[in-house]
């Protein structure tokens, strides 16, 4: 398990609700100044604040929240520290979530990879007087007071089947490699997927969903082996950062290019090889720096006991991020997803 403290501010933080998304050089000069807690000076109440975060695993995704968390920290003064297992291991995320217990932490926000393994500790930790939130994927049965969602399921759901008809056509068979099976968030988008499908383009057909972990090799080799056993397939979903360039790799290393078409939620840096060469349509995404930015400053205003407002300035390039109970559960909502493609994926650093 890697302890990553203090890391350098890498790329740019910036996001409209409604409106496109950016992390150019362009975006980087808005500010990061906050309503509800104003940046703090050295020595302030905020300084002995520290919000941890327990990612999935180790990956550029979440090196990404990492970067947008880290402004976050130093805009309003307080520590942000984050430790994640080296592969998708939820008792590994446990042990972490323990020793943050032991650190008597202000907060913990965690992704949790099972979260029905991981809800005995975070009661835990919320007995310890610690402060818990969900970020990324959630843990509707457990203690969290808060998930910081980065879009609905809804939308997200709909978008990758939108970006798969864009590719493959409204008829035809396809198939989705997902990540963790107990994963609530990739559950609830391939469940909007299913429903969404079958109500507006009724002649797809959806021949399976197989499960690869966080393994990228593992996603190859299952969509490698949907093609063979389905040799009419048309489209590939990867429902998560590792899986969606795993389904674009196995139709480049087939010859398919052109006959089967993927769509999933990829980071640009893994995807833009596979959308430059035509294995994957689209990228369905969003701002992660702003996912981490909006997962530290609201751990900090929880740890303050800053109220959150039903519509909040986190910052110049977050003005507005709602508040509110989505389908019963106490929600920050990031926004809209982000559609990344060949001719703007380019404009993304991590």
């Amino acid at each position: 398990m890697v302890n990553r403290h203090a890391r350098p501010i890498r790329g740019s933080l910036a996001v409209t609700l409604g409106a496109a998304l950016c992390l150019t050089a362009a975006c980087s000069k808005q500010g990061s100044n906050n309503s509800g807690a104003s940046s703090a000076p050295s020595g302030s109440a905020s300084s002995s604040v520290t919000v941890a975060f327990v990612p999935k695993l180790q990956a550029a995704y979440y090196d990404a929240m990492d970067t947008g968390a880290e402004a976050a920290a130093k805009a309003l003064g307080f520590k942000w520290v984050v430790n994640a297992p080296p592969t998708a291991d939820p008792a590994a995320q446990a042990s972490i979530v323990q020793s943050f217990i032991q650190q008597k932490v202000s907060v913990i926000a965690v992704a949790p990879d099972d979260p029905n393994s991981l809800a005995p500790v975070l009661a835990q930790a919320k007995a310890a007087g610690i402060k818990v939130i969900t970020s990324d994927s959630d843990a509707p049965d457990s203690v969290r007071s808060l998930f910081v969602n980065q879009g609905t399921a809804e939308a997200i759901g709909e978008a990758l089947v939108d970006q798969m008809v864009k590719g493959m056509g409204t008829t035809g068979e396809y198939a989705i490699v997902s990540c963790g099976q107990t994963a609530a968030n990739l559950n609830s988008w391939i469940a909007v997927q299913k429903s969404y499908a079958a109500k507006k383009y009724p002649g797809l057909k959806l021949d399976s969903v197989v499960y690869a972990s966080e393994d990228q090799a593992q996603a190859v080799t299952m969509a490698k082996s949907l093609m063979a056993a389905h040799p009419q397939i048309k489209g590939l979903v990867g429902e998560c950062t590792t899986s969606a360039p795993g389904v674009a790799q196995a139709v480049q290393e087939t010859g398919k290019i052109g006959k089967v078409f993927t769509v999933g939620v990829g980071t640009p840096k893994s995807m833009l090889p596979f959308l430059t060469n035509g294995s994957s349509t689209a990228s369905v995404l969003w701002d992660v720096q702003a996912l981490g930015y909006l997962t530290a400053w609201t751990g900090y205003q929880l740890a303050a006991g800053n109220a959150l407002q039903p519509v909040n300035h986190v910052s110049d390039s977050l003005p507005a991020v709602q508040e509110g109970v989505m389908d019963g559960v106490p929600t920050m909502l990031l926004g809209p997803p982000l559609i990344l493609t060949k001719t703007n994926d380019g404009q993304y650093d991590y």
